[in-house]
């Protein structure tokens, strides 16, 4: 299957990129097709000065259903039981959740149908997201004997200990509100809505200088695993050389002057 095929590319005059996924056959499965198309077009989204948000949506009533079952069962046929080709795919995954946070660009999810196991990862692995009420979400690895261990990274560092262990351990489905009240989405509203409210914030955000939020995204999520001290003094740094930016100096002075600044994203 041509990568192309499944996962489709909208860049807009703002600078919203939308990756939508379109593998409705197989739920948007984060498939090897799948994942090999999300590192591509993740990778150009962040070297791609035209790019200044990414939205990552998908067709169907499925957002994603995680890993494709069938495919991973495949595996097996290898002479070590699939323990290489296991490896290959988390390792695969693992990389598109990081590009995810890595990428320059902020991400947000736009969430219309179910999400679960690392499809619950990869709305949780967004900067934000914003959820249809009909959306719905799990990881459900313990029903089949297989604990959600990856998607227990992202969840973990989205909702708090007691409630990313409810889900991992009882692998119960979660309402888009109840997903909302414990941190996993931005936003729920209803399904008609949900693209037009979603772009409405990334617009919002595609207006700011991309340069400082290049640099704010990369420091939120670096300062998150530090001590508090070092926390302070990593950011600390940061705002220095943000201080010192080209657009910081005009933003300022935009402020001061009472119009609006014209970004270099420098």
């Amino acid at each position: 299957m041509q990568t192309d095929d499944i996962l489709l590319q909208d860049l807009d005059a703002d600078g919203i990129l939308r990756l939508t996924l379109d593998d409705q056959a197989r739920r948007n499965a984060l498939s090897e097709a799948m994942l090999t198309a999300l590192a591509a077009a993740l990778a150009e989204a962040g070297a791609d000065p035209a790019v200044r948000v990414v939205v990552l949506a998908a067709n169907g009533p499925a957002y994603c259903a995680g890993h494709d079952l069938k495919e991973m069962t495949a595996g097996r046929a290898a002479t070590d039981g699939g323990q290489a080709y296991f490896t290959k795919v988390m390792a695969m995954c693992s990389g598109v959740m990081q590009a995810i946070v890595t990428c320059p660009k902020p991400v947000i999810a736009e969430v219309t149908g179910i999400a679960t196991a690392a499809g619950c990862q990869l709305v949780a692995s967004c900067d934000l997201a914003v959820a249809a009420d009909t959306a719905r979400f799990s990881t459900p690895g313990v029903h089949i004997g297989l604990f959600c261990s990856t998607p227990m990274v992202a969840l973990s560092r989205n909702v708090s200990n007691k409630h990313a262990m409810e889900m991992l351990l009882t692998g119960d489905m979660v309402s888009a509100d109840r997903a909302e009240g414990i941190g996993l989405v931005n936003r729920v509203v209803s399904p008609e809505t949900v693209t037009g409210t979603c772009m409405e914030m990334a617009r919002k955000i595609a207006s700011k200088s991309s340069l400082t939020l290049a640099t704010g995204k990369r420091a939120f999520y670096a300062q998150q695993e530090m001590p508090l001290p070092e926390a302070y003094a990593y950011a600390s740094r940061v705002m220095v050389e943000n201080m010192l930016a080209r657009d910081a100096e005009e933003g300022i002075g935009a402020f001061i002057e009472k119009r609006q600044p014209q970004w270099q994203d420098a």
